[in-house]
């Protein structure tokens, strides 16, 4: 049982015990003595039991029995060892039997010599028992609770393991560096990517020594040691991230980035080779003509926006090309011979151009543009143009057949016929078209004469601004499907125009006559409520998407449209796509980002269409991050070409990598649809999949469960 707790003699007392027998005087030192021995005992932090040569208890504090769980009315001096161990079995605390519990201390009681053991009890804690033998027989033990600690260890060491596991498994390459420059970590993936082996950087090497190591064992070829041991350190003490590029000598690229920690650093290293590439191939991309190679009308405005912006502007010409007779030759030998055809021309192109400096581009279909520098006057001009209409009307001799074309142009000079890239291109379209209604194969100059065509445009605005209200416009809808499942998950909405004096017109010709007049703000509304109300009436898992335009976007009111347009046909926020263009994301103003994040965190899909075409870039994905990429039906119309191939594929990878729906557009045939299949596109849409159909006529499809596949 526990020492009972007696209180120290006063100094009173001991002033009268000076004054008694010698006997007495023994007995009250003695008796203060086993005071202060008890109190020293049931204040110890640990358990103490004391057990004489009989193995009966002697003594113990609270502590032991607050461990064991004993009771002390119980356990008391004299009580046998092994009831005592029989009492902690009865009560459920100990995790063996009695006999067992005393087969494991016999060895230490017998062996009359300091040691220490462990117990483990019924609940789990662990107890750390240190034995100590007395001279005169018995024993003393100490008891103390290292649940905590050892479990403590225990997580220090699986940390430990989960560290190394991680180092070995990492994709990246790590050192880690003390204060003193000197490494103290180095995984196994960093000697992979270096082809080194760990002789080569043992643990202790300063950052120094490995640079100059990797440069010795000609991995590195360029670099400035000092330099960079300075850079580091100036990171550090800045408590700044520092990245930079590594070209090896066997020309593969590292991304090596250094992060400050406390006392030293952190370099990871990251092979990035494949990711320069594709970020080479998307940017050579989005500024160049996947058929023909030549720039695309982005990279054409660049140039042109670039030379205008010169200090001292050289005159130039603008020439706006457009083949004559080219949907003939589609028509009669196909469209692989149509592309056959346009990389030919864009061939000689290239080789009427006088120099290097001049431009020629592709805008798409058979449109192509030149900027002529350096020029001076008419003449000048106009010895190009003659020399173009010469040389792009020969013959074409493919496989046995001949095709012939003709090439029509429109040139404006600057400055006589603009100040501006955009006045200038207007000025060269309109010439174009000019040489057009007069016979083709022919080149004309911009005269301010040329307004019939403003006038035929002022013409179809104001037909389009009144055909909203007459109900000339209805949708369309063309189903879209999950390629693996093979289900119909969706369908856009595609705007049509049937007017009463021009028929049905054509969207190329009157969404850009909308946006330009700002029609489409109220025409995107009409069509936005219109397609979620035909989307109600289908099922709950088919989402609809719809086209919108930038300056729908830009107008302040369109997230108020989109939120009304649900509200009014009961569609959940997560079944409405819309599909925006590049040129949205080009504009980057804080209108357009706030309002697509806005519908976005609403729920609203966001999807960027004909992806690849005009501006497509890596950077507007990192910038907006979009739920679905459209793949332009130009690219799947080719996809036997290799090129075209690898980029339908590079564009499906990437949308996996980035979790960012694909879906391909124009797809036409099985083998198309296969070889997206193969190269895990998620979805797709074109004639193959179904045509556009009025809304009665979805529905039907819909309930009768029939495949929306193009008859004949």
């Amino acid at each position: 049982m526990p020492v009972a707790q007696v209180k120290a003699g006063s100094p009173a007392r001991r002033r009268r015990a000076a004054n008694i027998g010698p006997t007495k005087r023994i007995e009250d030192e003695l008796r203060e003595q086993n005071e202060r021995f008890s109190a020293a005992v049931e204040n110890m932090s640990h358990g103490l039991c004391m057990f004489d040569a009989d193995e009966r208890m002697i003594i113990c504090n609270r502590h032991y029995l607050d461990i064991f769980c004993l009771d002390p009315a119980i356990v008391r001096p004299g009580i046998r060892f092994f009831d005592i161990l029989q009492h902690s079995v009865d009560i459920g605390v100990a995790s063996h039997s009695a006999a067992d519990l005393y087969a494991i201390r016999k060895p230490y009681i017998d062996g009359a010599k300091p040691s220490t053991y462990e117990e483990t009890l019924a609940d789990g804690r662990i107890i750390d028992i240190s034995h100590r033998p007395l001279a005169l027989g018995g024993w003393v033990s100490i008891y103390e609770d290292i649940t905590v600690q050892r479990r403590a260890e225990l997580e220090l060491k699986e940390q430990h393991r989960r560290f190394d596991a991680a180092l070995a498994n990492m994709s990246q390459g790590l050192l880690m560096y003390d204060a003193d420059g000197k490494m103290i970590v180095r995984n196994e993936r960093f000697l992979e990517l270096y082809n080194v082996t760990a002789a080569d950087f043992p643990l202790g090497t300063t950052h120094r020594d490995a640079l100059e190591r990797l440069v010795e064992l000609g991995i590195y070829t360029k670099i400035d040691v000092d330099s960079e041991v300075a850079k580091t350190e100036a990171c550090r003490k800045a408590a700044k991230i520092h990245s930079t590029y590594r070209h090896l000598a066997d020309g593969r690229t590292l991304l090596v980035t250094r992060r400050p920690m406390s006392g030293g650093w952190v370099a990871t290293f990251d092979d990035v080779t494949e990711r320069q590439l594709v970020e080479e191939r998307m940017t050579h991309l989005a500024h160049h003509d996947t058929l023909t190679s030549l720039p695309n009308r982005s990279m054409f405005r660049e140039r042109l926006d670039q030379a205008l912006g010169e200090a001292s502007v050289a005159p130039l010409a603008i020439f706006s090309l457009d083949l004559d007779r080219f949907k003939a030759v589609n028509d009669t030998f196909g469209h692989p011979a149509g592309d056959w055809l346009l990389k030919c021309v864009a061939e000689r192109l290239q080789r009427c151009l006088r120099n290097e400096t001049d431009v020629v581009a592709r805008f798409g279909g058979d449109e192509f543009a030149i900027i002529q520098f350096g020029v001076n006057g008419v003449a000048d001009a106009e010895k190009l143009a003659r020399r173009i209409v010469e040389v792009i009307g020969k013959p074409y001799r493919d496989k046995s057949r001949e095709m012939h074309v003709g090439i029509s142009c429109g040139i404006a000079l600057y400055p006589d016929d603009g100040m501006d890239a955009d006045t200038l291109l207007k000025n060269a379209d309109m010439a174009l078209y000019r040489g057009k209604s007069e016979g083709r194969n022919v080149y004309r100059f911009f005269e301010p004469g040329m307004d019939a065509m403003v006038r035929a445009r002022q013409a179809l605005e104001t037909d389009l601004e009144a055909a909203l209200p007459r109900n000339e416009f209805e949708l369309e809808f063309q189903p879209i499907m999950n390629i693996a499942a093979g289900d119909i998950v969706g369908a856009e909405a595609l705007m049509r125009w049937h007017s009463p004096t021009r028929g049905l017109v054509s969207p190329d010709n009157f969404i850009p006559a909308a946006e330009e007049t700002g029609l489409i703000v109220q025409l995107g509304d009409w069509a936005l409520r219109k397609a979620c109300t035909a989307a109600a009436g289908w099922p709950h898992a088919m989402r609809i998407a719809v086209n919108v335009s930038a300056v729908q976007i830009k107008s302040g009111s369109f997230a108020r449209s989109v939120i009304s347009a649900l509200a009014f046909s009961g569609v959940p926020a997560h079944r409405l796509e819309l599909e925006i263009t590049e040129t949205v994301l080009m504009d980057e103003s804080d209108t357009v980002l706030k309002t697509l994040s806005q519908l976005r965190d609403l729920g609203i899909r966001i999807a960027l269409d004909d992806f690849g075409t005009g501006y497509s870039s890596l950077g507007y994905l990192r910038r907006f991050p979009v739920d679905k990429i459209k793949i332009d039906r130009s690219f799947i119309r080719d996809i036997d070409n290799r090129d075209s191939a690898a980029i339908v594929r590079t564009v499906i990878g990437l949308g996996a990598q980035l979790g960012i729906t694909v879906t391909a557009e124009g797809v036409e045939t099985e083998a198309q649809l296969d070889m997206l299949r193969k190269a895990g596109c998620i979805e797709a849409q074109g004639y193959l999949i179904g045509v556009p159909a009025k809304a009665a006529q979805i529905n039907r499809l819909l309930r009768s469960g029939m495949a929306l596949r193009q008859s004949g």
